[in-house]
């Protein structure tokens, strides 16, 4: 497979944007021998390097972005509820995810299901250390293994050169897609992406 045919993902699970992206670019891939790179990064992290900030602290921005996504979630066949506890602190969970990714990288879609489902679909508050814990025990991880992974100084700084990285490559929110150098914003340039990739 060609360099080229890599797309990179940078997202974080307290983005909807970012679960919706997620339901549908393992199969996009698929379709386009295409290898899937998963690039967890800290959201917040981004904001603050960028000057960026959520859609939700402009109203009138939020109405919209919450109608649009809707409409993606329809056009994608897939459930989306919008989580009451939005915006969602996610160091924890992003040091998780980055754990597991680098640690038990065959459980990562395992993982990702369990914590999108239960932000964008259950509306769980996973910023309650006993709602996180048994999502991620009833998923099949150890909340205790999951926890200490959180304080370990190299997952802690694998996250955050994710993050750099990610910022240094242009990023400014989530999900970001890259095909070599080519960057694609949002979830609503999937059909833009998977044209890059048949050409």
């Amino acid at each position: 497979m060609a360099k080229d045919r890599q797309v990179d993902l940078y997202f974080d699970v307290g983005s909807p944007a970012s679960y919706l992206a997620w339901t549908q670019l393992p199969a996009l891939c698929r379709q386009a021998d295409a290898r899937l790179v998963f690039k967890p990064m800290l959201l917040g992290g981004v904001f603050q390097a960028t000057g960026n900030a959520s859609p939700a602290a402009v109203p009138a921005k939020a109405r919209y972005t919450n109608h649009d996504l809707q409409r993606h979630a329809r056009l994608y066949g897939v459930p989306l509820v919008m989580n009451p506890h939005f915006p969602i602190i996610t160091l924890f969970l992003m040091r998780v995810v980055t754990g597991v990714a680098l640690r038990e990288p065959a459980r990562l879609q395992d993982l990702l299901a369990a914590v999108f489902k239960a932000l964008w679909v259950d509306a769980l508050d996973l910023n309650q250390p006993p709602i996180a814990g048994r999502v991620l025990a009833e998923a099949g991880f150890d909340p205790a293994q999951m926890l200490a992974l959180t304080s370990d100084p190299a997952i802690k700084a694998a996250l955050k050169a994710a993050t750099d990285e990610a910022v240094a490559r242009g990023v400014f929110g989530a999900p970001t897609m890259f095909v070599g150098e080519e960057m694609f914003f949002g979830q609503d340039r999937l059909e833009m992406l998977r044209s890059t990739l048949a050409n």
